[in-house]
């Protein structure tokens, strides 16, 4: 019997799949053939057909289940991942009437908050007012996150507790709706360490072997308090922020560099993210023609070109790749200029709206598209109203794959939750249960879906061959040819990183 934190020398009888199969012994021959993974110092080892070689050491017999890569997220907000998924949904609200009364249900905290996640408010019907926020929620300050973070709806209490001022409609947006998350988030560090490594937990448990955490805070500090505390469940690329630059760039923090402070490979300095526009929801992603229901309303750019350039210059030379947050196609268009201008590396995250003369120039930059699919399922009737008079592509998969650009899946959790699987089901299928295809034309073949959901992406995808890193999932099904539901909810038997165990079905 294998248990978490076994250390495994031998993965027996396992199937294998994706990107490098081809080079098996029985490829071609017999697909379905049986193989021993042998695993020394964290690294795989050898492959052979199963029972070829001695199994010597912790043998994990996967039973002819099959053996992938580790699945990573590229598009995390851990912390508000973590406490959103146990706070109060008001997700299933259809209306501003709705919602308020629903969220009148979320338990007030013991700081005197009620805090409610998930709120929709783009195509309501009815006007959404601080009066009837204030009908149904009181005096208890109510604070409403919307899905996508980049709004919030305060009732009075809230917004005089925050020091907002009184406002007809209670709705705070971008740089204030972002300030309210992060005092929300401001709980006891046990608390939130513990409700990370439960996230964590669950996240492994999916056959997650790794994720780039993006909150919006100072992220060296709470990952080395979590791993002094023992966290070991998951590799952590942690973002840094555009008010925290020089402070990285002072303490000579790189990308790629292993957490400091700290006896750990897992958790190392990763991009600095750049929110550049807002968001498809609010109405506030940049794009060069109007939104359907305000055609005078193009979006809001709330970093200059100027000043990003000026940013991810800065960032470039300490050493620090780039993730730029853009939305909009004329966000997308200034991100791919300052990439071309600096020589940054790194990704574009979202790119829900690209120009056609942009796709290329993703792969010709070298610039990855770092994209969550299920926000195309999410957020399509959303596109078809308050997109209908773009240009661009919206939600492009296949368009930026076909013209060579490296895709890298994630979910923006809180946004999506935290599941390659789901992000993979969505890519693939671009729909979820028995409504027909949104924008077929766009799907992702599931080959290139699970390569992007590892660590190098697409075109850089881990593969299980000698030399590679033993970061691998054991699940029930071949995910090239599962269908929708089966790949969206695919059973994990088992999930390790470097030949540990984090995950035992």
């Amino acid at each position: 019997m294998t248990a978490r934190g076994t250390r495994v020398d031998v993965i027996a009888d396992a199937r294998i799949t994706g990107e490098g199969r081809e080079l098996l012994p029985f490829a071609g021959v017999d697909d379905d053939a049986l193989y021993d993974v042998i695993v020394a110092d964290g690294l795989i080892a050898d492959i052979a057909p199963a029972g070829a070689l001695p199994r010597r050491g912790s043998v994990l017999n996967a039973q002819g289940a099959w053996l992938i890569p580790g699945l990573w997220d590229h598009h995390v907000h851990m912390l508000q991942w973590a406490l959103g998924v146990e706070r109060f949904s008001v997700r299933e609200a259809q209306t501003a009437a709705d919602t308020a009364a629903l969220a009148a249900r979320a338990p007030v905290r013991s700081d005197g908050r009620r805090i409610a996640v998930d709120m929709r408010d783009a195509l309501w019907a009815d006007p959404a007012t601080v009066a009837l926020l204030d009908a149904a929620t009181g005096d208890v300050p109510t604070y409403i996150l919307n899905l996508d973070l980049h709004s919030a709806w305060l009732n009075s209490a809230a917004l005089r507790r925050e020091g907002f001022a009184p406002d007809a409609s209670g709705f705070v947006r971008e740089d204030d709706a972002f300030a309210v998350a992060r005092i929300l988030n401001d709980v006891p560090v046990a608390d939130a360490d513990a409700a990370v490594g439960r996230a964590a937990l669950a996240a492994a448990a999916r056959g997650v072997v790794g994720c780039v955490d993006l909150d919006m805070t100072w992220n060296e500090e709470p990952w080395q308090r979590r791993v002094a505390g023992g966290f070991d469940s998951l590799r952590v690329d942690f973002g840094i922020y555009p008010q925290h630059l020089e402070r990285a760039i002072g303490l000579g923090l790189q990308s790629g560099d292993p957490l400091r402070d700290a006896d750990t490979e897992l958790v190392r300095v990763g991009p600095l993210k750049v929110i550049t526009d807002g968001s498809l929801g609010t109405r506030t992603a940049a794009c060069s023609h109007g939104y359907g229901d305000d055609p005078h309303n193009h979006g809001v750019l709330t970093v200059s070109p100027e000043d990003l350039v000026e940013l991810m210059t800065a960032a470039t030379a300490a050493g620090i790749g780039c993730a730029i947050h853009a939305i909009g196609d004329l966000a997308n268009s200034h991100a791919l200029d300052a990439f071309a201008s600096t020589g940054a590396v790194g990704r574009i995250e979202h790119a829900q709206l690209v120009r056609h003369a942009d796709l290329a120039r993703f792969a010709r930059v070298g610039v990855g598209a770092s994209v969550q699919p299920e926000h195309a399922i999410d957020d399509r009737e959303l596109t078809e109203t308050l997109w209908a008079s773009q240009t661009a592509l919206a939600f492009p998969l296949r368009s930026l794959r076909d013209a060579g650009a490296n895709i890298l899946l994630g979910s923006d959790a809180p946004v999506a939750p935290l599941d390659p699987w789901v992000s993979m089901a969505a890519a693939v299928f671009r729909t979820h249960g028995d409504r027909p295809a949104w924008r077929p034309e766009e799907r992702l073949d599931a080959e290139t879906a699970l390569a992007a959901s590892t660590y190098g992406g697409s075109r850089h995808s881990a593969r299980i061959e000698p030399g590679a890193l033993a970061d691998l999932a054991i699940v029930a099904d071949d995910p090239l040819t599962a269908g929708e539901e089966r790949l969206r909810t695919m059973p994990v038997h088992a999930t390790m990183i470097g030949g540990r165990l984090t995950h035992v079905a």
